[in-house]
């Protein structure tokens, strides 16, 4: 038989069973994380605005930290499927999530979803907040100016059409947003992603798109869409010679589309702190600066409970947005 443990052996055993579970994760992100690669989960398929921010963000910090960050794209039914499969991943420090705008929306949008974007989730960071950007196919609408667009709308109701990310996504919800203020009709295409959507934009199997200028640019820049205007009070840096919407006669008319970083419920504060660091180191580089302003983009600084707060202002922002204009899942 053992000897009973003294109370000082007992209270190291003790300390020891506690800390034990965190071995894995607090203990290895405090002496050198990450220790392994690190899964982004990224829910809408590749070709995206989410990807045209996460690939090379991820790829900077795979090279300044030694280890790979590894994005997986998960897409379907407005980035609700990939951010349900982030929301079940164990909080280790080892898988993040980069949602977006859409997540916001998404519970006026899905009344049945089986996660809580404020409750499943650690918020870590923000990394891009960009304008929404009315693009057209320019063979399939000759509208070259909003009131020559609004024009054309009014006088075929319904004829046009306009590719959304999905139902409840940012893309579908400025559309909708878009035809209250102005009153007007266009009918939404609802695809499994931003990438999708503009691919079949660009081919001219739909006539236009409420996007977010980073995913839009190189189209724009290539001719191969026509911007009418940006959805915001200034206009965008890389392309100065688009008009607000504002300024071609629509002033209320505003949408940002932004991604952020989340971690899964009950990652320990030791490894959202590490994110962090190194997300700030990488968004404070001359090359994503350089590449954000391409994009149209500005990095916002918003991180932790304050990135938390603006997330739960969002939410109830679309909520009233969704509730006035009506919009349903198509």
């Amino acid at each position: 038989m053992n000897a009973p443990l003294t109370r000082r052996q007992a209270l190291i055993a003790g300390t020891a069973a506690l800390a034990a579970p965190l071995s894995s994760g607090v203990q290895a992100q405090g002496s050198g994380w990450p220790t392994k690669p690190v899964t982004v989960v990224v829910p809408f398929p590749p070709g995206g605005g989410t990807d045209a921010f996460a690939r090379p963000l991820f790829a900077l910090m795979t090279k300044n930290v030694g280890r790979q960050f590894v994005i997986d794209n998960k897409g379907g039914a407005g980035g609700t499927v990939g951010a349900s499969v982030a929301a079940r991943a164990a909080g280790d420090g080892y898988t993040y999530f980069m949602g977006a705008v859409h997540h916001s929306i998404a519970p006026s949008m899905y009344p049945k979803l089986d996660y809580d974007i404020e409750r499943d989730f650690v918020p870590v960071g923000l990394v891009s907040s960009v304008p929404q950007v009315i693009v057209v196919n320019p063979a399939r609408v000759q509208a070259k100016t909003l009131s020559e667009l609004l024009e054309h709308i009014r006088k075929n109701p319904g004829r046009l059409n306009y590719a959304s990310a999905g139902n409840g996504t940012s893309h579908h919800l400025a559309g909708e947003l878009f035809k209250l203020q102005t009153r007007t009709f266009i009918t939404h295409i609802p695809y499994r992603g931003a990438g999708p959507a503009l691919q079949d934009l660009v081919a001219g199997q739909v006539d236009m798109m409420f996007d977010g200028l980073g995913s839009s640019a190189a189209h724009i820049r290539g001719g191969r869409l026509r911007a009418i205007a940006v959805a915001a009070d200034k206009r965008a840096v890389a392309f100065p010679e688009v008009p607000t919407a504002a300024e071609a006669g629509v002033p209320t008319y505003k949408v940002a589309t932004w991604y952020g970083i989340w971690a899964p419920k009950g990652t320990p504060a030791e490894a959202t702190t590490a994110m962090a660091g190194e997300m700030r180191k990488a968004l404070a580089s001359d090359e994503l600066k350089t590449m954000w302003t391409s994009l149209g983009t500005e990095t916002p600084n918003l991180w932790g409970a304050e990135f938390g707060r603006f997330v739960s202002a969002e939410v109830k922002r679309w909520a009233e947005v969704v509730k006035t204009s009506g919009a349903k899942l198509d």
